[in-house]
């Protein structure tokens, strides 16, 4: 695991989560944008060969839309909530981290899970149904992953490790609740990340994450200035209400309320689930509202 302190010393740190599904290319630089501009210390995206639930719908490949979103913005930090091992062998995506985290000069994330929708490994042929398999499996390549870093020499050799080498830390963020998973997470991860649909859980997992920072995605309905709350929860509750307290509606002052009982449950950073997919008038506020709420 790689040590790194809070961005500029700040309480919490701030995520856009972005799924790729219903938008196009430019329309999900735009949002990058009006992240960065607004206050967000990155942005997160997801991986899936077909939209959860949405098979009808477009979905574009995770890291070649995280390279085009970092090549369009400056500041913001690029990640994944998160990929999925089964998608990419352990040398290819070791690769691929080492080559965005040096074109973004040092801003990429590699976020790692066992797979969360199992009905795509049937429809392409890819991944093992068994979760269990599946878990082990991404305990075996983290392990080669950090070979061909060159971080650790288990027997394997140095000649595993590949060239060129990192630059830049990579920080690695696994994402899941499992035993299995939690015992991953407390030997290799510098985040671990807890899904919305699991936010009960948070007190009691979070003991389990060892040394691993802790961070949450949180569907927010956003209730902006000068608009209806009731309206704002009514829309959010049909769309996002399976997530139960992973939703989350409210004006500012609310979302400010909410977000400093997480910080004091050691959550440091939360991926920000926009229930109106992010309309920059949304991204502007929060960030002027809530974001500078936390010094």
């Amino acid at each position: 695991m790689q040590s790194h302190e809070n961005l500029g010393g700040r309480m919490v740190e701030w995520f856009l989560f972005l799924p790729q599904v219903r938008l196009s290319v430019a329309d999900i630089a735009e949002r990058a944008r009006h992240a960065e501009d607004s206050g967000f210390d990155g942005i997160a995206f997801i991986d899936h060969l077909e939209a959860p639930g949405l098979p009808g719908e477009s979905i574009w490949e995770a890291m070649g839309i995280a390279t085009w979103v970092a090549a369009k913005t400056q500041r913001l930090r690029i990640g994944h909530l998160v990929l999925c091992d089964a998608f990419r062998h352990p040398a290819v995506l070791a690769k691929q981290a080492v080559t965005l985290s040096d074109a973004s000069d040092g801003r990429f994330e590699l976020g790692l899970g066992s797979g969360s929708w199992p009905a795509e490994f049937t429809r392409f042929d890819v991944g093992q149904q068994d979760p269990v398999a599946r878990v082990e499996q991404l305990g075996r390549h983290l392990g080669l992953i950090r070979r061909y870093w060159g971080d650790s020499d288990d027997g394997g050799g140095a000649s595993a490790a590949q060239l060129p080498k990192r630059t830049h830390p990579i920080p690695l963020v696994l994402g899941g609740s499992g035993p299995r998973m939690m015992e991953l997470v407390r030997s290799h991860a510098d985040w671990w990340n807890l899904q919305a649909n699991h936010l009960d859980r948070l007190p009691k997992l979070a003991a389990a994450a060892g040394t691993a920072r802790v961070s949450i995605q949180q569907m927010v309905g956003f209730a902006r200035s000068g608009s209806d709350p009731n309206k704002v929860r009514e829309v959010s509750t049909r769309r996002f209400g399976n997530l139960g307290p992973g939703l989350v509606c409210g004006d500012a002052d609310e979302l400010v309320e909410h977000f400093r009982g997480l910080a004091a449950q050691r959550v440091e950073r939360c991926y920000v689930w926009f229930a109106d997919f992010a309309a920059p008038e949304s991204l502007a506020e929060f960030g002027e509202s809530v974001i500078k709420a936390f010094p």
